[in-house]
């Protein structure tokens, strides 16, 4: 996803698998959105979200969550966690490109 992002030149892409980096990051540099999967090593997608949604530094960032679970009760532990979308893996570069652009006009007025 990373390389499809850049290399079309449609975005500017900070990637981690780390997600203490990852909050790091997004309190240093205040992204324009963040693209979080629920399945990774240390910490799920979810306690990131809801720490990102905690910390003042953080909270207005739009966070999509990504994820190879379609189930409907992930998803809404994920809306109850003030996602702004929720895309289910695979998902082609197109349909995650107009996911993030909607959510950045949305999130920008």
């Amino acid at each position: 996803m990373k390389k499809n992002l850049e290399q079309r030149g449609d975005f500017s892409v900070i990637y981690t698998t780390n997600p203490d980096k990852g909050i790091k990051i997004a309190q240093k540099i205040y992204p324009d959105l963040i693209l979080l999967d629920i399945l990774m090593p240390q910490k799920d997608g979810f306690k990131i979200l809801g720490i990102l949604k905690k910390n003042p530094k953080t909270l207005s960032i739009p966070v999509i969550m990504l994820s190879a679970l379609g189930d409907e009760e992930t998803r809404l532990k994920a809306s109850e966690l003030y996602n702004e979308n929720y895309i289910t893996k695979p998902v082609t570069y197109e349909t995650l490109r107009l996911k993030i652009e909607k959510t950045l006009i949305r999130h920008r007025g």
